[in-house]
């Protein structure tokens, strides 16, 4: 098991389908989310933030996450909508996209060039 920290959201399911809610459960005040579509087979990432925080959903499909914080690594396979993967600034990471994934991403800041660091450890 990783030791990066994945958190299991609410889930509601009835004869119309399943409602899953990101609320209380993402340890950060939520400032920006967007999702990555029609990346199939591409990887993506490749970076860390100096303060920025993110969670991480697959919504559909399957998405390959390599995480390394300066110590340890794994790779986390995100296919499960009611499931996200938290990842904090010095956590380097990469996602590679299985066909089909969208990958919602619910992060702690705006967009900032300059919170952007390229560099492995």
């Amino acid at each position: 098991m990783s030791e990066f920290l994945q958190i299991a959201l609410k889930s509601y399911t009835d004869t119309r389908g399943t409602l899953t809610v990101a609320q209380d459960d993402i340890p950060f005040k939520i400032k920006r989310c967007y999702w990555i579509t029609e990346a199939n087979s591409q990887v993506r990432g490749g970076h860390r933030h100096h303060v920025t925080r993110q969670f991480l959903v697959a919504i559909r499909g399957e998405v390959h996450i390599y995480m390394n914080d300066g110590v340890k690594d794994a790779e986390i396979i995100l296919n499960n909508p009611s499931v996200g993967l938290l990842v904090e600034p010095e956590d380097w990471h990469t996602m590679h996209f299985q066909t089909g994934a969208i990958l919602l991403v619910i992060s702690s800041h705006d967009y900032d060039p300059s919170d952007y660091i390229d560099e492995k450890y």
